[in-house]
């Protein structure tokens, strides 16, 4: 981990590694006996520009390459040996090789890079943004992708302007790819109807677990056990100080408040959605005071399990430069950096993040 950070920290430096490299083979031709060669770092100056280097660079190395060998063996003389012939056979067609290799790997990176693009614009399409206010509630969301391959993800957030008062939900279905896409589309389409014509949150989670065992059912999985949905539903009501939230084995939310922060934990621990059959018991809805100032983070689980290169997790409430913020955007802008720097830029899954805050007024 900690080399990968330093190759990575390196940046377009990188790019002069094949030059460093021809040069350390000349000062070990010249700085050893004729009986040693270097033909090794000549080889590996032209395999490494394939990666890092384009296609002219590539060839300028491989030519290079070929040329000091055949000037080193000039400067010490040249005895027309096999051995000597094998070893500017070998430069030459490694140098031809990594022409190759660097072609394959544009047509990949390119092929990924589309890829990447073509999950993103769904991604977009399937993740509104959240309204910027409504009333004194001013919203806030972020999606980041881990990086790691070109798959689409699951988390999911929403945020509907019902007559009940404001709902959210942020979740995450497990796996990634288009059985997700579906799944999140799915929910927040569910959702979306649900919040505007339930008027209590357990028929609105009724509705919800409906829809996501309908899907499993439909997708022919396996078992109800590959295909659930953890998540957070949120509701703001129209009047006063306070926001109504059901757990569904979600990571908790987060409550910035002026003079601290903390972890908003459901009273009791509940089953995630698509395991209706195990369940037990009516839907727990828990209230908490929701003042004039405070904030509301919803999030997944990609942001409390990123790691630092020593392998400890993120812990958004130990970050007390985060209290500092009074508008949405701001902290997840903040919350972000930090993540960013805590983890070295390398994460292992997606992020979602939903921030809600209550202002003094009407925005």
């Amino acid at each position: 981990m900690a080399g990968l950070e330093v190759w990575q920290r390196l940046g377009r430096w990188r790019s002069l590694l094949p030059t460093v490299l021809l040069g350390a083979a000349v000062v070990i031709d010249f700085a050893t006996p004729t009986t040693v060669s270097a033909a090794a770092l000549y080889v590996a100056a032209v395999l490494t520009a394939a990666p890092l280097l384009s296609l002219r660079g590539t060839v300028v190395t491989g030519v290079a390459a070929f040329l000091l060998d055949l000037a080193m063996f000039g400067y010490f003389g040249f005895h027309g040996t096999a051995t000597e012939f094998s070893e500017l056979s070998m430069v030459a067609t490694v140098a031809v090789f990594s022409a190759f290799l660097n072609r394959l790997l544009y047509h990949l990176h390119t092929q990924l890079r589309s890829a990447r693009d073509i999950a993103a614009t769904v991604q977009r399409a399937v993740l509104r943004d959240p309204p910027t206010a409504s009333g004194p509630l001013r919203f806030a969301a972020r999606y980041e992708a881990a990086q790691t391959d070109a798959q689409i993800g699951g988390d999911l957030y929403v945020v509907v302007d019902t007559p009940f008062g404001v709902r959210c939900m942020i979740g995450d279905v497990r796996g990634k790819g288009l059985d997700a896409v579906r799944a999140v589309a799915n929910s927040i389409g569910t959702f979306r109807e649900a919040a505007l014509q339930e008027p209590g949150l357990a028929a609105l989670l009724e509705r919800l677990e409906r829809a996501v065992v309908l899907e499993i059912e439909q997708s022919g999985g396996v078992a109800e056990l590959e295909g659930f949905i953890t998540g957070v539903v949120a509701e703001f009501p129209r009047h006063g100080n306070e926001v109504r939230l059901v757990n569904r084995g979600h990571p908790a939310p987060i409550l910035f408040l002026p003079d601290g922060v903390r972890y908003v934990e459901p009273s009791r621990p509940t089953l995630p959605l698509g395991l209706t059959t195990l369940a037990t018991g009516p839907e727990r809805v828990d209230t908490v005071t929701f003042p004039e100032g405070a904030t509301l983070l919803l999030y997944t689980d990609g942001l409390t399990e990123a790691r630092n290169g020593k392998g400890d997790f993120y812990e958004p409430v130990r970050r007390p430069g985060l209290m500092r913020h009074t508008r949405p955007d701001a902290l997840l802008d903040a919350l972000l950096a930090d993540v960013h720097r805590h983890t070295g830029d390398q994460r292992s899954d997606d992020m979602a993040l939903l921030a809600v805050t209550h202002g003094s007024g009407t925005a």
